[in-house]
């Protein structure tokens, strides 16, 4: 396995630092498929409230990850959608998935054993 090494910049940690937050993974996973209303997103997302996902929906469009369209319709709908940025982002959250599925079906074997989960390394 290659050794990640970090000389002034860490591109692993700015990566970490863009997509922190409890629901910036799961909105930019959400919004992979395709566009969705302000509306759609919030159903998508249980849990999140209006001011959260707001918040949330500004920060990722400052970072460039998401766009966002005003549709002309009556009412008028807002559609927010990745950026060519954000899509770049799909294979880190599908690998964040994948890992945190073993370490879950892990921790969860661990439970039913009684056994204590392997500790997870990242070296």
């Amino acid at each position: 396995m290659e050794t990640v090494s970090c000389d002034g910049r860490c591109p692993v940690q700015a990566t970490a630092e863009l997509i922190q937050g409890k629901w910036t993974t799961r909105l930019i996973g959400v919004l992979l498929p395709g566009p969705l209303r302000f509306a759609a997103l919030q159903r998508q997302l249980p849990g999140i409230s209006s001011k959260v996902l707001s918040a949330r929906l500004h920060t990722l469009l400052a970072q460039d990850l998401i766009s966002r369209q005003v549709l002309p319709s009556v009412p008028p709908g807002t559609e927010y959608r990745l950026t060519p940025r954000g899509v770049q982002l799909a294979g880190v959250i599908q690998s964040m998935h994948a890992f945190g599925q073993s370490l879950l079906s892990a921790e969860f074997a661990a439970l039913l054993t009684g056994a204590t989960a392997p500790e997870v390394s990242l070296t």
